[in-house]
């Protein structure tokens, strides 16, 4: 009896896991509309109607399972969605339609109330993973960049105190796992028992459900902040400025000054109010992927390991340290950052703030064209920050200048390969 005891411990942990059935709707990714391509629903009030591994709200719905053992919330509750639309429509876009083009995140997910409308009425438990609202945002770096004169405030887009209008976007991840296999160039049975096994087998329908190709991944996901018109995005004779950014808490939060990372979120916000006081539409994509997608405790682990080096933090160690604690010097996969681009309908950049060839080579090779790259004023770059920045060239990070046609051509025959 003891001697199968694990092996039926195993098969009570696969069997009980919420199971999808004959009523749940089928998904086909990059379908023409909303109703061919389906509704996304992971719930787990209702199995038979499950789609989609993983559960909705992401990350949160660690915290939603919290809630309700701790009978702080109905494990019964839907949401009501009366007035939540977004504040501002975007899309559909081409790109929506193109299954290769968006891997990452629902398309349709901030429409869920309107194109879904039936189903909802029905009692399917769909749930949008996208939110768009609109907002101020106020940084004291806009109002220095005011006393400088490099902006000044128009009253629409800045305002004489500071404030910056913004059209802000909320977006979970949702994979299309066929798509993420192949952006990558592997395998989706070995994308799938790899997310199993090394998740401590978090999610068995990966490897016991093949039926299921929509997975909703408990990682952090990514917010948008749109400067001016977002028409201006689609329209070839306005220009758009876009900063990608990874999150970085202890500089954009709290001013830490051993990277660039807030003074460059600043500049990156600044090239797009000014983009948008032209006429155009700037874009701040910025993504939970802390300390490069290895996590803050790494990144504090190589802090101290890199300050506490024979002869102190040297660039040309910066990211061997990173490495010898983490296994590898980065995580983020940039691969997938085009993806909100692509929703957005964005198919050129005509001021990326960015020198990072990790960033600009997945752009290209995507099909968007950049056409400026904007670096940060030396000026902008604390002094404890500069052994960062001398890694990051010496490792060819950077790119110095704007790229030519044959970089062009280079990048796009590397494709998604670095």
């Amino acid at each position: 009896m003891e001697a199968t005891e694990p092996k039926q411990r195993r098969h009570i942990i696969l069997t009980s896991h919420p199971q999808g059935g004959q009523k749940a709707p089928r998904i086909r990714w990059g379908a023409p509309t909303a109703a061919e391509r389906g509704p996304i629903v992971a719930t787990t009030t209702a199995p038979a109607q499950r789609n989609a591994i993983g559960t909705h709200s992401g990350a949160y719905g660690l915290y939603r399972a919290l809630a309700i053992a701790a009978n702080k919330l109905s494990p019964l509750h839907r949401a009501d969605l009366t007035d939540t639309a977004p504040a501002e429509p975007i899309g559909p876009n081409p790109q929506w339609f193109d299954p290769a083009k968006i891997v990452s995140l629902d398309p349709w997910g901030h429409m869920v109330g309107e194109v879904f409308a039936e189903e909802l009425k029905a009692g399917m438990d769909i749930r949008p993973s996208i939110a768009v609202t609109k907002a101020r945002i106020n940084m004291p770096e806009l109002r220095d960049a005011m006393a400088a004169g490099r902006l000044k405030a128009d009253g629409e887009i800045l305002v004489p105190g500071g404030d910056a209008r913004v059209t802000k976007v909320a977006i979970e991840p949702v994979w299309y796992l066929p798509g993420i296999a192949e952006r990558f160039k592997i395998a989706e049975n070995d994308l799938r028992r790899s997310l199993f096994e090394y998740c401590g087998g978090m999610f068995p329908e990966l490897v016991t459900r093949p039926d299921l190709h929509v997975f909703l991944p408990p990682i952090g996901g990514t917010t948008v902040y749109l400067v001016g018109d977002p028409a201006a995005i689609t329209d070839p004779k306005r220009q758009v400025a876009c900063r990608v950014h990874d999150e970085c808490n202890g500089s954009d939060v709290f001013g830490s000054d051993i990277c660039t990372c807030r003074p460059y979120l600043a500049h990156g916000i600044e090239v797009c109010i000014d983009t948008a006081q032209k006429g155009g539409c700037g874009i701040i994509v910025y993504n939970r992927k802390e300390g490069r997608a290895l996590g803050e405790v790494t990144k504090f682990l190589v802090y101290n390991a890199r300050k506490r080096q024979a002869g102190g933090d040297r660039a040309e160690k910066y990211f061997e340290r990173t490495e010898c604690v983490a296994g590898v010097q980065d995580m983020r996969f940039q691969e997938l950052m085009p993806d909100v681009l692509h929703w957005l309908g964005v198919t050129r950049i005509d001021r990326f703030v960015s020198m990072s060839d990790m960033k600009f080579a997945p752009l290209v090779a995507g099909g968007i064209e950049v056409k400026e790259r904007v670096e940060i004023p030396p000026e902008l770059i604390p002094a404890d920050a500069q052994v960062e920045m001398d890694a990051k060239k010496a490792a060819g990070y950077f790119t110095a200048k704007a790229p030519d046609k044959a970089e062009l051509t280079q990048a796009k025959g590397r494709g998604l390969k670095e």
